[in-house]
């Protein structure tokens, strides 16, 4: 006799895995945080390769422990072949075994303005190793995504970046990859290095540590061992913020109730936008020019 079902849906977290025991303790400390924040759900995290259990031995589970509905949500920054591809794949082929199952794919963790704000603390973070007489306008920001075959997952990057360049005052930004798409960091990192900026901060937008981080941080010493002259620092991965929990929580919610969010998570009026924070609440009115030239100084 099956355990009766809970009410809620249980939530599987799928992480991608990685050889780095650091990198799978801190994603599990990422599903602790989760589970706290949802005392009343089942939360079991299920591995795309690398790492116990694997997706389909996660899913076997929750079906085993009487679920009926299941809402997957990716641990993954960006919506590349994996989420597209692999993940849907796995989950289509158990509903098909289980038709009386029920599974709802969330989406990506994205662009999100939550996400922003833990970069732009991570970057801070790092920015204290500059000293008293530290200028972004003097820095070059380089942003670090994993890099994929998939177009619209790399822009997501050059999004992050600009919005981090033009909300920090940065004097440059540079978007690169850690494989597949260009430019790859090591060529972005001797291509900017001819803008001549004194300071270089290395953001690398990835959740976890792992081998990509370390590729990182490898590529960065190397970088600067021939550069003595420039001043080049890696800013620490996004990790197990709350913040990024919160992301969680806002996919789950989004699975769950299936709203549509046109790009309103991103409204300056909205929610907090960096560099934007004053829009917040901002009435959104219509420009009336006759009424609104004097205020705006358009006549001298």
């Amino acid at each position: 006799m099956n355990p009766s079902p809970s009410s809620h849906p249980a939530v599987l977290l799928i992480g991608h895995g990685t050889r780095l025991a650091a990198g799978v303790a801190e994603f599990h400390s990422l599903a602790a945080q989760l589970r706290q924040a949802l005392p009343d759900r089942t939360c079991l995290a299920g591995f795309l390769e690398l790492v116990e259990p694997g997706l389909p031995e996660a899913l076997e589970t929750l079906w085993q422990q009487g679920f009926r509905r299941i809402t997957a949500l990716p641990a993954l920054l960006m919506a590349a072949g994996h989420v597209k591809n692999d993940i849907p794949a796995i989950l289509n082929a158990f509903q098909a075994e289980h038709p009386e199952l029920e599974i709802t794919f969330g989406a990506d963790l994205g662009i999100h303005s939550k996400l922003l704000r833990v970069a732009r603390e991570r970057i801070e973070s790092i920015e204290i190793e500059f000293g008293p007489d530290y200028d972004r306008r003097d820095t070059l920001l380089v942003v670090i995504g994993r890099g994929s075959s998939d177009p619209d997952a790399n822009s997501n990057i050059s999004k992050i970046t600009r919005i981090l360049w033009e909300g920090m005052g940065f004097g440059w930004a540079e978007t690169a990859y850690t494989a597949v798409a260009a430019p790859l960091m090591a060529d972005a990192l001797e291509r900017a290095h001819r803008l001549g900026f004194p300071r270089v901060v290395v953001f690398p937008y990835l959740l976890f540590t792992g081998r990509l981080v370390e590729q990182v941080r490898a590529t960065v010493a190397a970088y600067q061992d021939r550069h003595p002259d420039i001043q080049a620092v890696v800013a620490p991965y996004l990790n197990a913020h709350p913040l990024v929990v919160e992301t969680f929580l806002d996919r789950l919610a989004e699975a769950e109730y299936g709203e549509a969010w046109m790009n309103c998570q991103f409204c300056s009026y909205r929610t907090p936008v960096i560099g934007r924070e004053d829009w917040q609440g901002a009435p959104q009115t219509g420009h009336d020019h006759d009424h609104h030239d004097h205020e705006h100084g358009h006549h001298h």
